[in-house]
């Protein structure tokens, strides 16, 4: 993993695993020694989101921050101000978990202005070969144009996330490095993330990032 930026925001298609990922990369970020908060930017889907963690996150000393309207049945446009606290500067390092697919990036149109330096964030493209609109890296290119032109902030890097859930092996991780490689091609993008579940063991991929936390019990959310 390379250097931590101030803000890191994991974004893609519904269902790529980005909530997951957000959440173990918190758990990343405070086991290094960084203060960490995790911000739940997903106002699209109120199913599976990272306020689903939100017990243990604190437990471990990890600060969220989330709309009220999270794990209900309501899909209101509404942002704690707190959101806003990722660009200050108090040595906090924030991560962000961003609704799937150009309708909740949206989400992240209101901090666009903030967001013009790469070299102040992290803007991550999850990916997962296994999902059925992001089978093929020409798949994923579309998705990341209509991202991109809804929250008007620009990706920095790629995340594969490609699994099957509980039915994930190490043969599954391991092809799919050729289609995270074309994706990164297509892009321009550098793949900064291999994610896969710990008990796979170790795997010689690029950038491993193995997960400990699932929420939900649910890996790919």
């Amino acid at each position: 993993m390379k250097q931590a930026k101030k803000i890191t925001i994991f974004a893609g298609h519904y269902g790529s695993g980005k909530s997951n990922l957000a959440v173990n990369y918190a758990f990343y970020l405070k086991e290094n020694g960084y203060q960490t908060a995790l911000m739940d930017l997903d106002i699209v889907n109120p199913y599976f989101r990272s306020k689903d963690s939100t017990a243990i996150l604190r437990e471990k000393g990890i600060r969220v921050i989330a709309s009220e309207y999270a794990n209900t049945n309501m899909d209101l446009p509404a942002l704690p101000p707190e959101m806003y606290s990722m660009f200050l500067d108090d040595g906090r390092y924030s991560v962000v978990d961003l609704g799937g697919d150009d309708r909740g990036a949206y989400a992240l149109g209101r901090f666009s202005e903030k967001l013009c330096d790469p070299e102040d964030y992290e803007m991550l493209l999850v990916i997962n070969r296994f999902r059925p609109d992001t089978a093929t890296a020409r798949d994923v290119l579309e998705v990341v144009g209509e991202i991109e032109a809804a929250c008007r902030v620009k990706f920095t890097g790629i995340a594969n996330n490609t699994n099957l859930g509980v039915e994930t092996t190490r043969e599954h991780v391991l092809d799919s490095v050729s289609y995270a490689d074309e994706v990164s091609r297509l892009t321009g993008l550098p793949v900064v993330m291999t994610a896969y579940c710990a008990h796979l063991g170790e795997l010689d991929v690029p950038h491993p990032f193995p997960i400990t936390l699932t929420t939900k019990s649910i890996w790919n959310i």
